[in-house]
C-alpha cells in the first residue's frame, strides 16, 4: 500500500492542472485513432473542478451521466444510472469516429486500450486498480454492486469510521466489568483481559458455558468450555444432534461486533470460577445462563454509568487508531454527488468529540466533520433504526440540546427518528442507498431485509487473516494434496474392501479376475492400503487444527477490513461478485483437462 500525502485543497487543484499540461506538452498531437481519447482528456481547455459532480459538468461537453430518469439496467441486473457516456458530438468536432476507430476484434482492442490505460496511470503515479484488490486492504464482493448507482452513502460510527484499539477499549471495558463483578460478590482475583481468548463471529451457548464456532449450515465444529478447548469427540457428543439456531435468543449469543470481546472474555474466566466452585452461595443457585446475566449486567453499568466513555473522551488519543486516509475517501464520494449520512447509536457529545478527534486534522481548508455529511443522525436505536419509527428530535446546541422535529434539511443534526424518514427526506430508497457498518446484525442484516439497501461490512480482522492466508498457501496447498491422495488410495481400498465382502459371502466379486483373485493378495492388497490411509491421517489432522477455518463474512454485498479502503477503488466502481460453482462443476473441469474440451 503506497503512502499518500495529503495535500490541501488549493495544491490539489494545482496538481491536477500542471499534470494536464504536462501530459499535453509531451504528447500535442495525438495519433488520430480511438486511442486518442487521451486527445479529450489531456486537452488543455479541460478544466479540473472539486465541486459535487453533475451531468452538465463531468468533462465539460465531452461526458454526461445516465440520469435516474433515464437509467437502465445491464446485463447483470444492476442499474445503470451514474455510467458515464461519450457524447459523439464531442468527437465529431475533433474529426473522430467512434464507432470506426473500434473496429476489430474487441478482445484484442480492449487489451491493447487497456495496456496504454495503464501505461498512462504509471506515468501519472497512480497505483493500479488491481494492485488493491490483490492486498490485505481489498474490498471483496460477493453480490455485484454497481457503486455508481448509488445515491446515498450511510456510515455507522464505532468500528466503521473509528476504529479503537481493541486491546485499550476493550480491556478497559473488561476492567469497569470486573470491578462491578467484584462489587456484587463475585472472586475476580488474578483474572486478566486476554484479548486471544475469543474473536467476532464465535457464538456463546448460555447454557452450557461454552463457546461455539458453527459452520454456515449451523453445525458445531469446536467448542471451548470456560476457557478449556474441548476435544472433537466431546464437541460431537455434545452437539452432533444440536444446530446453533441464532433466533433462540435464550440459549445463543452472537458475538457480533468487537464490543462482545470484553463481555465474551469475562464470561468465559467466570465460567470457570463456577465449575471451580468458587462463587460464594450467597449470591444465589447460579447456573450458565444466570452468570451470564450477571457478567451482562455488571458491563451494561459501565456503559450506562458513562465512566468508560467520559474516559475515552477525555484521552481518545489512547484509544482511537488514526486513519488519515479515511476522509479523503468520503470526501471522493461526497465530490462524486454521494450524499453522505453518519446513523450511529452513540449519543450526541460522544459522537462529535470522537469524529472531531478523527476527521478534522486530515480535512483540507479547515473544513469539519460535520461538512462531510448531509445527515447526521445520533442515538438512532439501530435494529429498531431500520424497523420502525422513534420520535425526531434535532439537535440545536452545541450542548446537545434538542427540540422535536418533523421535516429534515440538508446539513441537519438529529437524534432518533427511523430509515423510513431519511429515506423520505433524501427522496431516495432501497438500492439507492448503501450502509456500511460492522454489525452484521443491527448494520448489515437489519438494513437489507426491512429496506433493501446495500450493504457493506467492515471487518478490522480481514487484514490479518488475509496474511495468514498468503503465508499459508504451502500448507494448505500441502493438506489438499494429501486428502487427493487419501481420495484416490481410498477409492482403491473401498473397490477391493467390495470384492473381499462378496467373496466372503460367497457370492461373484466384481470381475471374473477379482473372483479367482488370490485371497492372500487381495489381503495384502488391503493391509498395505489402510496402513497408506492411517499414516495419511496422522499427517492430515495435525494440519488441519494448525489451519482453522475462517470466519464466513458473507452477510454481506461487499466487505472489507476499513473504509478508507474505498479511497483505492473510486466512487465509480462496479464491484463484480465472483461465480460461484457447485461441487459438480469442480469435477466437469477436471475431465474437460484431462480428458479434452469435449465429450462424446
Amino acid at each position: 500500500m503506497p503512502n499518500l500525502t495529503i495535500l490541501s485543497w488549493p495544491n490539489l487543484q494545482s496538481l491536477a492542472m500542471a499534470t494536464t499540461n504536462l501530459q499535453f506538452l509531451q504528447n500535442p498531437f495525438p495519433r488520430p485513432t480511438f486511442s486518442s481519447k487521451y486527445l479529450v482528456m489531456r486537452a488543455p481547455k479541460m478544466v479540473f473542478k472539486c465541486g459535487c459532480s453533475s451531468s452538465s459538468s463531468v468533462g465539460g461537453d465531452a461526458f454526461s451521466l445516465t440520469s435516474s430518469s433515464k437509467c437502465d439496467v445491464d446485463y447483470l441486473g444492476e442499474s445503470t444510472k451514474g455510467d458515464l457516456n461519450i457524447n459523439l458530438k464531442h468527437l465529431e468536432n475533433f474529426g473522430l469516429d467512434g464507432q470506426a476507430t473500434l473496429e476489430g476484434p474487441i478482445e484484442q482492442v480492449a487489451r491493447l486500450e487497456a495496456e496504454e490505460a495503464g501505461s498512462l496511470l504509471r506515468d501519472l503515479g497512480i497505483p493500479s486498480p488491481s494492485a488493491a484488490r490483490l492486498s490485505p486492504r481489498g474490498i471483496f464482493c460477493t453480490r455485484t454492486l454497481n457503486l455508481r448507482s448509488i445515491s446515498a452513502i450511510g456510515y455507522d460510527m464505532d468500528y466503521t469510521l473509528i476504529h479503537y484499539n481493541v486491546m485499550a477499549w476493550e480491556g478497559r471495558a473488561y476492567d469497569y466489568c470486573m470491578e462491578n463483578l467484584k462489587s456484587m460478590g463475585f472472586p475476580v482475583e488474578g483474572l486478566a483481559f486476554d484479548p486471544d481468548l475469543v474473536i467476532r463471529g464465535l457464538v456463546i451457548d448460555k447454557e452450557k458455558g461454552n463457546l461455539v464456532k458453527a459452520d454456515r449450515f449451523g453445525y458445531v465444529k469446536r467448542a471451548m468450555h470456560g476457557t478449556k478447548m474441548l476435544s472433537t469427540r466431546a464437541v460431537s457428543e455434545m452437539y452432533g444432534r444440536e444446530l446453533v439456531d441464532l433466533r433462540k435468543e435464550s440459549q445463543w449469543e452472537f458475538l457480533n461486533t468487537l464490543f462482545s470481546v470484553s463481555e465474551a472474555v469475562a464470561y468465559m474466566q467466570m465460567v470457570d470460577r463456577l465449575d471451580d466452585g468458587v462463587i460464594p452461595a450467597d449470591l444465589g443457585p447460579l447456573d450458565y445462563k444466570g452468570l451470564y446475566k450477571a457478567v451482562g449486567k455488571a458491563l451494561f453499568r459501565a456503559h450506562v454509568e458513562g465512566q468508560l466513555k467520559s474516559e475515552i473522551m477525555s484521552k481518545p488519543e489512547l484509544f482511537v487508531e488514526p486513519d488519515p486516509e479515511l476522509p479523503l475517501a468520503l470526501l471522493d464520494q461526497k465530490e462524486a454527488g454521494k450524499k453522505l449520512l453518519l446513523i450511529t447509536n452513540s449519543d450526541y457529545h460522544y459522537t462529535d468529540k470522537m469524529m472531531q478527534h478523527s476527521f478534522n486534522r486530515f480535512l483540507p481548508n479547515d473544513m469539519g466533520w460535520r461538512d462531510l455529511f448531509d445527515m447526521v443522525i445520533v442515538s438512532a436505536r439501530k435494529p429498531e433504526f431500520f424497523q420502525m419509527s422513534h420520535p425526531l428530535y434535532e439537535v440545536v446546541t452545541g450542548e446537545g440540546l434538542m427540540r422535536p422535529c418533523f421535516k429534515t434539511r440538508t446539513g441537519g443534526l438529529y437524534s432518533g427518528g427511523s430509515a423510513q424518514m431519511v429515506e423520505n427526506s433524501l427522496n431516495i430508497h432501497g438500492d439507492e442507498i448503501l450502509y456500511v457498518g460492522d454489525h452484521i446484525y443491527t448494520d448489515v442484516s437489519q438494513s437489507k431485509v426491512h429496506l433493501r439497501w446495500r450493504t457493506a461490512l467492515i471487518c478490522r480482522e480481514l487484514e490479518e487473516e488475509y496474511r495468514a492466508l498468503i503465508h499459508s498457501r504451502g500448507p494448505r496447498a500441502t493438506v489438499v494434496e494429501l486428502i487427493n491422495q487419501k481420495e484416490v488410495v481410498g477409492d482403491l481400498f473401498n473397490q477391493l474392501r467390495l470384492a473381499l465382502q462378496r467373496r466372503t459371502e460367497e457370492r461373484p466379486a466384481q470381475t471374473l479376475a477379482a473372483t479367482n483373485m488370490d485371497d492372500r493378495e487381495l489381503t495384502e492388497s488391503m493391509q498395505k492400503l489402510l496402513i497408506v490411509m492411517q499414516r495419511l491421517d496422522e499427517k492430515i489432522a495435525p494440519l488441519l487444527e494448525a489451519d482453522g477455518e475462517l470466519f464466513n463474512k458473507r452477510y454481506a454485498d461487499i466487505y472489507t477490513s476499513r473504509v478508507s479502503n474505498f479511497l483505492n477503488y473510486t466512487p465509480f466502481m462496479y464491484f463484480r461478485s465472483q461465480e460461484q460453482t457447485l461441487a459438480h462443476d469442480t469435477y466437469s473441469h477436471y475431465c474437460s483437462e484431462h480428458n479434452g474440451s469435449s465429450t462424446n
